[in-house]
């Protein structure tokens, strides 16, 4: 009886292993073919959980203004607004950005590691309650899991072409592209729900904030892939999705970023391409309800009315 006991137990936790890797596997596939080059010692500590000594990290003491992003993948991770000096010789922020980080038990059980939430690089671990700051976190960080973009190099472009879902899935996997939200924009409801948006009466158009590094990329790259991501030419609505919320639009932040919109419009209706997006101002964007970030990704599955089609 004893060793038939031993056997379940045994096959049950292998199954579940085995569940924990196909999870990390399929959250790790979504991004490995945009992942970074890594060096031994950067390997070392991200993929196999290792630790730089203490005090020898470049941002350790490093306090410009900017934000911090995964080595391995690129996403954003933290702002240099919520970094502190503990004095632990790591390190230390107060904050991530939202849905960045991935909490999970340590192997040593005793404490939190924390991971990118997009790859499943190794950042290091947090800890509450020691009273550093008014927010009573630390968020204990390798350097050598991050990058760090100086803020006169980090851009905004905001799109919106049908369910933000599927424009933020396909815009997230850009080179130089840090972060992709989705939100609402326009209208004349302020902070809209996604309920309310949904009934097309509030004007606002489901929209998505990509936030990106220039050196690495800029507005028109990221405009050329967003028409190519949806059926710039359908008016109304979006694949399946009808309705004034889901028609497509580039809001530009400034001339320069309206002539290029108006320039690659040129260029589709040259191509044929019977094109209706609206160039619109940029107004007040709205982050939309959490569940909505990273939709496809949390979700395991695929965007079903955006797809890519070369058209430039």
């Amino acid at each position: 009886m004893e060793q038939h006991l031993k056997y379940i137990i045994t096959t049950i936790a292998g199954m579940a292993l085995l569940i924990v890797l196909y999870s990390e596997k399929k959250e790790v596939s979504y991004m490995s073919e945009n992942f970074n080059d890594l060096t031994p010692e950067e390997e070392r500590v991200i993929v196999y959980k290792g630790t730089e000594a203490p005090f020898s990290g470049k941002y350790d003491k490093f306090f410009e203004s900017g934000v911090y992003t995964c080595r391995r993948c690129g996403s954003l991770l933290y702002r240099s607004d919520d970094k502190f000096d503990s004095g632990c010789g790591w390190p230390a922020f107060d904050d991530e950005v939202p849905g960045a980080v991935k909490r999970v038990p340590d192997r040593d059980g005793r404490r939190t590691e924390i991971t990118c939430a997009k790859c499943g690089g190794h950042l290091g671990h947090v800890f509450e309650g020691e009273r550093l700051t008014d927010k009573n976190v630390r968020h204990c960080v390798n350097s050598i899991s991050m990058d760090f973009v100086p803020a006169h190099n980090i851009k905004k472009a905001y799109f919106a072409g049908g369910c933000f879902w599927g424009v933020e899935y396909y815009l997230e996997k850009l080179k130089g592209v840090l972060d992709v939200s989705s939100g609402y924009m326009g209208g004349h409801v302020p902070d809209p729900t996604y309920r309310q948006v949904c009934t097309g009466t509030t004007g606002h158009y489901e929209a998505v904030k990509v936030i990106y590094d220039d050196r690495k990329t800029d507005f028109e790259t990221v405009a050329r892939e967003f028409f190519e991501i949806h059926d710039p030419t359908q008016e109304g609505g979006q694949g399946p999705d009808i309705g004034s919320q889901y028609e497509s639009v580039v809001f530009y932040n400034n001339d320069e970023e309206k002539a290029v919109t108006g320039k690659l419009i040129e260029i589709l209706e040259s191509k044929g391409y019977e094109t209706v997006t609206k160039i619109l101002p940029v107004l007040h964007f709205y982050r939309a309800e959490e569940y909505h970030q990273d939709y496809y990704i949390n979700k395991g599955t695929t965007p079903y009315c955006h797809g890519k089609v070369k058209r430039f």
